[in-house]
């Protein structure tokens, strides 16, 4: 009984280890020849020889119908077993138990790797409304699910790099490092055994997650797989886009959206890459998608604005700034707004903290700096950390979400407010959707940094896509 499970098992992973195709498409079935005992003998003569020939291509044709009718009963035993009307873990109603046993009177009229690709089928649509379920509630202070960190756990779901090389080779490294952060996940790779980089032109960002799962049990984490493409990255000119920041021994670049690939100095080869995904939409970003095909969110339904002569209203803003477990600032804004005189050069302007108002200033607690590790050595880099922003419409729902590395620059000139009387910096960043620019004072007596000024520029483009306003 043992040997039999071990090679039903067998034969089901020889049936997933294809390479990464979209989901849904199976590898097809391989043909298997059968021995025809000892070799014949020349001196039978040309008519013995065309019938062995005969015979030998009967048996192929056998043999290959033999493993497509194998492959066959082992997915729809893999199916009836996963989806069976019986299994309290799957709800079924009568129309589904009647076509379940339909399909299983009707096996052999299937064509080859339909009962594959039925399973998956059906598993992607049952793990989309487990974790649908799962991900219903809302946390009102973030506008996000308030069971992400179960949903992580209960899909088995992890993290993949795949990186290219120019000549179409393909490297696929797990992640070795994870943090779950108040709203994202900060994932890190790094190793000894990474490819050239002057050989690599892409690397792929994908979610995984395992093809055979059960909810009551814990996710196999040596089983097949199927991938999630979240994000593609150009490598090709790495070394030659703005260095982000560096410290003795790596330099880092950041790549849109939310990678930081750190280069040893000495070698400018990969040292590490760190990928910060912001928890809106990352499980289905990370599951519901395919190895070439990122997830799609569905249309949105525009919000109509009521007043649009009244401008932005009722806005909310939550800002964590992080690195390595550690918060440098945690902020929530309710109640922001925005006239339609704010309207400049395609940008709708927040104000958040305004810079003549001294009681909206904040301080930032320890010292700034984004921390990296390798399996050999380990770092901290000044005034960079990674932000995160969730922006929530007047109706509490997500208007504007990323999680992306930031850096402090020093002004060019000090601040000349009366009451700061030490250097300035800023922070910038800018997307499709939106620009964030801080303003920070070094004050030298505390040894702190204080925002003085905190500002979101939301495209109106944006805007009006999404209130079906035409700003």
């Amino acid at each position: 009984m043992a040997t039999g499970r071990g090679r039903l098992l067998q034969l089901q992973w020889s049936g997933l280890q294809a390479p990464r195709l979209p989901l849904g498409v199976g590898s097809a079935p391989g043909r298997t020849g059968f021995r025809n005992g000892p070799c014949i003998r020349y001196a039978a003569g040309c008519a013995t020889l065309k019938q062995h020939a005969r015979r030998e291509r009967h048996c192929e044709r056998a043999s290959a119908d033999c493993s497509v009718s194998l492959d066959s009963f082992i997915w729809i035993r893999i199916y009836s077993t996963a989806f069976s009307p019986k299994r309290s873990n799957w709800k079924v109603n009568s129309v589904e138990k009647t076509a379940v046993t339909m399909n299983l009177l009707s096996v052999e009229d299937k064509e080859a790797g339909y009962w594959k690709k039925e399973y998956i089928a059906k598993q992607i649509a049952s793990v989309k409304a487990a974790l649908a379920q799962v991900l219903k509630p809302v946390n009102p202070y973030t506008g996000l699910p308030v069971k992400t960190k179960e949903a992580l756990r209960k899909s088995g779901l992890g993290w993949v790099i795949i990186l290219k090389e120019k000549s179409g080779k393909e490297y696929m490294m797990e992640h070795v490092d994870l943090s779950v952060n108040d709203s994202s996940v900060t994932v890190v790779w790094y190793g000894k055994n990474w490819p050239l980089l002057a050989t690599l032109s892409t690397l792929d960002l994908c979610g995984v997650t395992p093809v055979f799962m059960d909810r009551s049990k814990t996710p196999m984490k040596n089983g097949p797989r199927w991938h999630s493409l979240i994000a593609k990255y150009n490598l090709s000119n790495l070394t030659a886009s703005t260095m982000f920041g560096c410290d003795r021994l790596i330099r880092i670049f950041c790549l849109n959206p939310g990678l930081l690939v750190g280069l040893w100095k000495r070698e400018e080869e990969l040292a590490f890459v760190m990928a910060n995904l912001h928890f809106h939409h990352l499980v289905e970003r990370s599951t519901l998608g395919s190895a070439t095909i990122p997830y799609e969110l569905p249309p949105h339904s525009p919000l109509l604005d009521d007043n649009p002569e009244y401008g932005l209203h009722g806005y909310q803003l939550h800002v964590d700034m992080h690195s390595g477990g550690i918060f440098y600032l945690c902020g929530t804004f309710r109640n922001l707004f925005t006239k339609k005189g704010y309207i400049e050069n395609g940008y709708a302007k927040l104000i958040v903290i305004s810079f003549k108002n001294n009681t909206e200033h904040l301080p930032l607690i320890g010292k700034v700096g984004l921390s990296w590790r390798t399996d050999i050595f380990d770092g901290c880099i000044k005034s960079c950390s990674i932000m995160d922003i969730t922006l929530l419409d007047e109706y509490g729902k997500p208007f504007w979400c990323f999680s992306s590395p930031v850096c402090m620059r020093s002004s060019p000139r000090p601040s000349d407010g009366p009451n700061f009387l030490g250097q300035t910096y800023y922070v910038d960043y800018m997307d499709s959707e939106g620009k964030v620019h801080v303003q920070l004072v070094w004050i030298e007596e505390t040894e702190e940094y204080f925002i003085v000024n905190l500002v979101l520029y939301l495209s109106i483009a944006k805007i009006n896509h999404w209130f079906g306003t035409k700003y």
